[in-house]
Protein backbone atom coordinates (compact mmCIF):
# COMPACT_ATOMS: atom_id res chain seq x y z
CA UNK A 1 0.00 0.00 0.00
CA UNK A 2 3.02 2.42 0.63
CA UNK A 3 4.31 1.63 -2.47
CA UNK A 4 0.91 2.35 -4.52
CA UNK A 5 0.38 5.60 -2.62
CA UNK A 6 4.49 6.57 -3.61
CA UNK A 7 4.13 6.12 -7.32
CA UNK A 8 1.00 7.72 -6.61
CA UNK A 9 2.72 10.75 -5.70
CA UNK A 10 5.50 10.75 -7.96
CA UNK A 11 3.59 10.44 -10.63
CA UNK A 12 1.25 13.29 -10.07
CA UNK A 13 4.30 15.12 -9.94
CA UNK A 14 5.54 14.58 -13.06
CA UNK A 15 2.02 15.64 -14.10
CA UNK A 16 2.69 18.68 -12.26
CA UNK A 17 6.02 19.64 -13.99
CA UNK A 18 4.86 18.08 -17.35
CA UNK A 19 2.00 20.23 -17.27
CA UNK A 20 3.68 23.54 -16.25
CA UNK A 21 6.49 23.19 -18.74
CA UNK A 22 4.03 22.63 -21.69
CA UNK A 23 1.80 26.13 -20.49
CA UNK A 24 5.47 27.64 -20.39
CA UNK A 25 6.24 26.23 -24.57
CA UNK A 26 3.18 27.61 -25.16
CA UNK A 27 3.21 30.87 -23.83
CA UNK A 28 6.89 31.29 -26.02
CA UNK A 29 5.46 29.67 -29.42
CA UNK A 30 1.88 30.72 -29.14
CA UNK A 31 2.53 34.80 -30.46
CA UNK A 32 4.37 32.58 -33.56
CA UNK A 33 2.03 30.18 -34.28
CA UNK A 34 -0.62 33.23 -34.63
CA UNK A 35 1.49 35.29 -36.69
CA UNK A 36 2.41 32.53 -39.14
CA UNK A 37 -1.66 31.90 -39.24
CA UNK A 38 -1.71 35.29 -40.54
CA UNK A 39 0.55 35.35 -43.20
CA UNK A 40 -0.59 32.22 -44.28
CA UNK A 41 -4.43 34.17 -44.33
CA UNK A 42 -2.79 36.86 -46.13
CA UNK A 43 -1.28 34.85 -49.02
CA UNK A 44 -4.28 33.45 -48.96
CA UNK A 45 -6.53 36.44 -49.49
CA UNK A 46 -4.00 37.14 -52.13
CA UNK A 47 -4.26 34.08 -53.99
CA UNK A 48 -8.35 34.77 -54.32
CA UNK A 49 -8.04 38.66 -55.00
CA UNK A 50 -4.36 38.92 -56.60
CA UNK A 51 -5.82 42.53 -57.64
CA UNK A 52 -6.67 43.48 -54.48
CA UNK A 53 -5.24 46.41 -52.97
CA UNK A 54 -6.28 46.01 -49.35
CA UNK A 55 -8.69 43.68 -47.43
CA UNK A 56 -10.64 45.04 -44.51
CA UNK A 57 -12.28 42.08 -42.20
CA UNK A 58 -15.79 43.07 -41.40
CA UNK A 59 -17.02 42.00 -37.69
CA UNK A 60 -20.36 41.91 -36.04
CA UNK A 61 -20.72 40.83 -32.51
CA UNK A 62 -17.15 40.21 -31.84
CA UNK A 63 -17.64 37.69 -34.69
CA UNK A 64 -15.80 37.39 -37.91
CA UNK A 65 -17.83 38.03 -40.97
CA UNK A 66 -15.81 38.66 -43.90
CA UNK A 67 -13.06 40.42 -45.64
CA UNK A 68 -14.01 44.17 -48.30
CA UNK A 69 -11.59 43.78 -51.21
CA UNK A 70 -10.86 47.35 -52.43
CA UNK A 71 -8.39 48.35 -54.83
CA UNK A 72 -5.95 50.58 -55.21
CA UNK A 73 -8.38 53.33 -55.34
CA UNK A 74 -9.71 52.31 -51.64
CA UNK A 75 -13.25 51.57 -54.01
CA UNK A 76 -14.60 48.47 -53.09
CA UNK A 77 -13.72 45.60 -55.65
CA UNK A 78 -15.47 42.06 -54.02
CA UNK A 79 -15.81 39.86 -50.70
CA UNK A 80 -13.85 37.32 -49.18
CA UNK A 81 -15.29 34.45 -47.09
CA UNK A 82 -14.28 31.89 -45.43
CA UNK A 83 -16.82 28.60 -44.99
CA UNK A 84 -16.46 25.54 -43.36
CA UNK A 85 -17.67 22.08 -44.16
CA UNK A 86 -17.39 18.69 -42.47
CA UNK A 87 -15.38 16.76 -44.94
CA UNK A 88 -14.92 12.80 -44.53
CA UNK A 89 -12.49 12.76 -41.40
CA UNK A 90 -11.94 16.34 -40.64
CA UNK A 91 -13.55 19.96 -41.35
CA UNK A 92 -12.25 21.82 -44.27
CA UNK A 93 -12.05 25.62 -44.05
CA UNK A 94 -12.09 27.25 -47.44
CA UNK A 95 -11.71 31.01 -48.42
CA UNK A 96 -13.82 32.32 -51.70
CA UNK A 97 -12.86 35.27 -53.53
CA UNK A 98 -16.40 37.04 -54.54
CA UNK A 99 -16.82 40.05 -57.05
CA UNK A 100 -19.35 42.68 -56.71
CA UNK A 101 -21.74 40.29 -58.52
CA UNK A 102 -21.40 37.86 -55.92
CA UNK A 103 -19.36 35.49 -58.83
CA UNK A 104 -16.43 33.16 -57.12
CA UNK A 105 -13.48 34.80 -58.74
CA UNK A 106 -11.26 31.86 -56.85
CA UNK A 107 -11.08 29.70 -53.70
CA UNK A 108 -8.63 28.96 -51.50
CA UNK A 109 -8.66 25.48 -49.26
CA UNK A 110 -7.30 27.22 -46.27
CA UNK A 111 -6.88 23.74 -43.93
CA UNK A 112 -8.14 20.05 -44.13
CA UNK A 113 -7.01 16.44 -42.72
CA UNK A 114 -8.47 14.35 -45.35
CA UNK A 115 -7.23 10.83 -46.88
CA UNK A 116 -3.65 11.88 -48.64
CA UNK A 117 -4.63 11.09 -52.35
CA UNK A 118 -7.66 11.07 -52.23
CA UNK A 119 -10.29 13.95 -50.09
CA UNK A 120 -6.37 15.88 -49.74
CA UNK A 121 -7.57 16.73 -54.09
CA UNK A 122 -10.19 19.11 -53.33
CA UNK A 123 -7.46 21.59 -52.48
CA UNK A 124 -5.84 21.16 -56.00
CA UNK A 125 -6.17 22.91 -59.35
CA UNK A 126 -8.78 20.61 -60.94
CA UNK A 127 -11.47 20.70 -58.52
CA UNK A 128 -10.95 24.28 -57.10
CA UNK A 129 -10.82 25.64 -61.04
CA UNK A 130 -14.14 24.73 -61.76
CA UNK A 131 -15.29 27.37 -59.06
CA UNK A 132 -14.42 30.23 -60.90
CA UNK A 133 -17.11 32.73 -62.18
CA UNK A 134 -19.70 30.58 -61.09
CA UNK A 135 -22.59 31.56 -58.60
CA UNK A 136 -25.34 30.51 -56.12
CA UNK A 137 -27.31 29.08 -58.92
CA UNK A 138 -24.09 27.57 -60.89
CA UNK A 139 -22.72 25.47 -58.14
CA UNK A 140 -24.76 22.73 -59.15
CA UNK A 141 -22.15 22.12 -62.18
CA UNK A 142 -19.19 21.54 -59.83
CA UNK A 143 -18.49 18.24 -60.66
CA UNK A 144 -17.33 16.19 -57.18
CA UNK A 145 -13.96 14.05 -56.91
CA UNK A 146 -14.56 10.65 -57.75
CA UNK A 147 -13.47 8.87 -54.34
CA UNK A 148 -13.57 12.24 -52.56
CA UNK A 149 -17.00 12.83 -53.04
CA UNK A 150 -17.74 13.73 -49.29
CA UNK A 151 -14.71 15.89 -49.26
CA UNK A 152 -16.24 17.37 -52.54
CA UNK A 153 -19.39 17.80 -51.80
CA UNK A 154 -18.47 19.10 -47.90
CA UNK A 155 -16.62 22.18 -49.99
CA UNK A 156 -19.31 22.44 -52.35
CA UNK A 157 -21.45 22.82 -50.25
CA UNK A 158 -20.11 24.68 -47.15
CA UNK A 159 -19.60 27.87 -50.09
CA UNK A 160 -23.43 27.91 -51.25
CA UNK A 161 -24.70 27.83 -47.60
CA UNK A 162 -22.06 30.50 -46.52
CA UNK A 163 -22.92 32.61 -49.60
CA UNK A 164 -26.62 32.52 -49.20
CA UNK A 165 -26.12 33.44 -45.82
CA UNK A 166 -24.40 36.38 -46.34
CA UNK A 167 -25.82 37.91 -49.34
CA UNK A 168 -28.51 40.11 -47.83
CA UNK A 169 -25.01 41.61 -45.58
CA UNK A 170 -22.96 41.22 -49.04
CA UNK A 171 -25.60 43.28 -50.85
CA UNK A 172 -26.32 45.96 -48.73
CA UNK A 173 -22.28 46.90 -48.62
CA UNK A 174 -22.65 46.79 -52.45
CA UNK A 175 -25.47 49.23 -52.44
CA UNK A 176 -23.42 51.38 -49.51
CA UNK A 177 -20.40 51.72 -51.88
CA UNK A 178 -22.23 53.03 -54.67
Amino acid sequence: MKDTFKFAVVLGLICIVSSALLAVVNGFTQPQIELQKEKEEDAALKAVFPQAAAFKAHTSAGKFDYYLVYDSSSRLQGFAIKATGKGYSSDIETLVGLDLKLNISAIKVLSLNETPGLGSRVAEQPFTGQFQGKNLDSMDSVQAITGATISSRAVINSIKDKISELTPQLDKEIQDAR
